[in-house]
């Protein structure tokens, strides 16, 4: 069961991912939430512990769908590796569109507050991990090629989500680059 601390922070992801990092406030929050004004500002003080509070919400969420997604067979080839890569990046932009972008925002507000770059650095490192896991069976250098793949995966999201091309397919390019690392 959610707790309402939860509720808060998945309604400020909501707002992040909605509305940017200049529509982020405590009362916006509790608006989302449907919490009674001044609920956000009892947990989150400051603009800053609300935003580290969303780095930690999503990382929190991010290991429950690594944790699902690690249920599933590791890329024994790299046409399944491929296909792990395509669906990973359409289901951020589909599904967890919201998120994704709210991630997104959060780097940047990031890049000026140094409180968030620490979170963030350590939820990459916890990816790449997992992601070095999964393509270990198919590369000669996951940790070479895992970067570089999540590098380009990152790239292509965040064009989508700020300038989306309406017949976007990313298998092609996905396709040359794992070939070309592989």
């Amino acid at each position: 069961m959610t707790s309402k601390r939860e509720q808060v922070l998945d309604a400020a992801i909501e707002l992040l991912g909605t509305k940017g990092s200049r529509g982020l406030t405590h009362r916006g929050v509790d608006e989302i939430a449907a919490m009674p004004t001044g609920s956000t500002s009892n947990y989150f003080r400051t603009r800053e512990t609300l935003l580290a509070g969303v780095a930690g919400r999503l990382v929190e969420r991010d290991h429950a769908d690594w944790d699902q997604l690690g249920q599933l067979p590791t890329p024994q080839t790299a046409a399944e590796l491929i296909d792990s890569a395509v669906a990973l990046l359409m289901h951020s932009l589909g599904p967890e569109r919201t998120r994704t972008a709210a991630r997104y925002a959060l780097f940047l507000e990031a890049a000026a507050t140094e409180e968030l770059q620490a979170p963030l650095l350590e939820a990459r490192q916890g990816l790449v991990t997992w992601v070095v896991g999964m393509m270990a069976t198919v590369s000669k250098q996951p940790e070479i090629d895992a970067p570089i793949l999540m590098d380009y995966l990152d790239g292509a999201i965040l064009h989508q989500l700020t300038m989306p091309v309406a017949d976007f397919d990313p298998r092609p390019r996905i396709t040359h680059l794992v070939t070309s690392l592989l």
